[in-house]
């Protein structure tokens, strides 16, 4: 006959089975955890590789700053030398020589004489500022990259979210913006070199923990065929699972390759230039509008300086820095076409409810409905005009909507926006 175990080896054995089982769950939890942020079958030897190019990455973005500023808002600010930015690890511009100043600024901006300068107010700037010879940079955290769907696209848009000038709702591309709504106006052109607009600010409500909503311009040369699409985009923006809150903030964006490898938002990547001290680019913009209340807004210029070739970018009274012209293809000579608006994304299956602009629709008005107003666009002369031939573009305009007009001190505008789901918006 077997021996029979004592009460003490059973409860031995318990303890032992419970350990290990304790210790499953924590390495199946860890494993589930990593798989969520590489999106790729894991194993031990992958999620070692992980964690080296997490580490790298935050290398190559975080460079040894001079001083650093604790924001209210939860930001690291880094005050990093201008010559160590990370642009300048771009193979083209290893030997770039910093253009402080542009050459020249564009001529007959909307009733100059009337229009004070908007300054931009950052929520960083309450605790300090960067000393000169310096540009302010958002520190890159681990945590930033463990929300990402992976670490080789993180900072990057998906391919194809641009609008297309045609209707997207054509049934031979049902899929090409799939996530992607709009609401923005366009214009095309033969040569194009910037636009200036004044961009309503306000915090729209995000329904979904992957969805973001932007305000922006796009300045484009080349098309998605044989993916030649370059871009040059700037405005604000709310996307939680890139800042990891829901504030409203600066932010820029560029491709050379219709979204497929290069370019990123802000600094995420090598390729802008930044020359200032005073503006961190993808920091938290106030105060912002309020529905029925006092409205706030912050003038984007960006235009090809014909002297350098550069395209540089000004926001309110501030030379922010330039998109070098050879980091591009189409844009390294000028653009074809350029469009102002607002872009919903949501990763998830049906209709969000997360809201582009005030989240109301273009017919409700001013101090209600998002609007930008002063939209120009700088011509081979280095002159700004009003655009012509304005067109209009929206995927479901029942969720989102956009109206184009032209009136005195606004010079040409738009109204857009809206709540997405709703009784109209299934």
């Amino acid at each position: 006959a077997e021996p029979t175990p004592t009460g003490l080896q059973l409860a031995s054995s318990m303890a032992a089975t419970r350990a290990c089982l304790v210790a499953l769950v924590v390495a199946l939890t860890f494993l589930f955890m990593e798989g969520r942020v590489t999106a790729e079958p894991t194993s031990a030897g992958s999620l070692v590789q992980r964690r080296r190019e997490m580490g790298s990455l935050l290398r190559r973005l975080n460079k040894p700053p001079i001083a650093s500023i604790q924001s209210p808002d939860g930001d690291v600010i880094d005050c990093v030398h201008i010559s160590k930015q990370p642009a300048f690890d771009h193979p083209l511009l290893k030997n770039h020589t910093i253009q402080m100043r542009p050459s020249y600024n564009p001529r007959g901006m909307h009733h100059d004489s009337n229009i004070t300068t908007h300054a931009i107010t950052q929520i960083w700037h309450q605790n300090g500022m960067c000393p000169e010879n310096t540009i302010p940079i958002r520190r890159t955290k681990e945590e930033d990259l463990l929300r990402a769907s992976s670490i080789r696209r993180f900072g990057k848009k998906m391919p194809r979210s641009i609008p297309h000038l045609n209707p997207t709702n054509d049934t031979d591309t049902p899929n090409i913006l799939r996530g992607h709504q709009h609401a923005v106006a366009s214009a095309q052109y033969d040569k194009c070199y910037g636009t200036k607009s004044t961009f309503n600010l306000w915090k729209p409500w995000i329904a979904r923990g992957n969805d973001f909503s932007l305000t922006q311009f796009w300045i484009t040369g080349g098309s998605y065929n044989g993916n030649s699409l370059n871009t040059i985009e700037a405005g604000w923006q709310v996307y939680p699972n890139l800042y990891s809150d829901s504030n409203t903030r600066l932010f820029i964006y560029w491709t050379r390759d219709a979204y497929q490898s290069t370019g990123c938002y802000n600094l995420l990547c090598s390729g802008f230039i930044q020359t200032s001290n005073q503006i961190t680019i993808g920091g938290s913009i106030s105060p912002m509008s309020t529905y029925g209340g006092t409205q706030y807004d912050i003038d984007i210029l960006v235009w090809k300086d014909q002297a350098g070739g550069n395209w540089w970018l000004q926001v309110g009274g501030d030379y922010v820095g330039y998109w070098p012209s050879s980091i591009f293809s189409y844009l390294a000579d000028s653009a074809s076409t350029v469009m102002w608006g607002g872009e919903v994304f949501s990763p998830d299956a049906g209709q969000t409810s997360t809201h582009m602009g005030s989240g109301h629709f273009p017919n409700e008005g001013f101090g209600k409905a998002s609007h930008i107003k002063n939209i120009q666009v700088v011509d081979s002369s280095n002159c700004l005009n009003p655009p012509s031939d304005v067109g209009l573009i929206t995927e479901q305009n029942n969720c989102y909507n956009v109206q184009s007009d032209t009136y005195g001190d606004w010079g040409t505008y738009i109204y857009y926006g809206g709540p997405g789901n709703n009784h109209n918006c299934p």
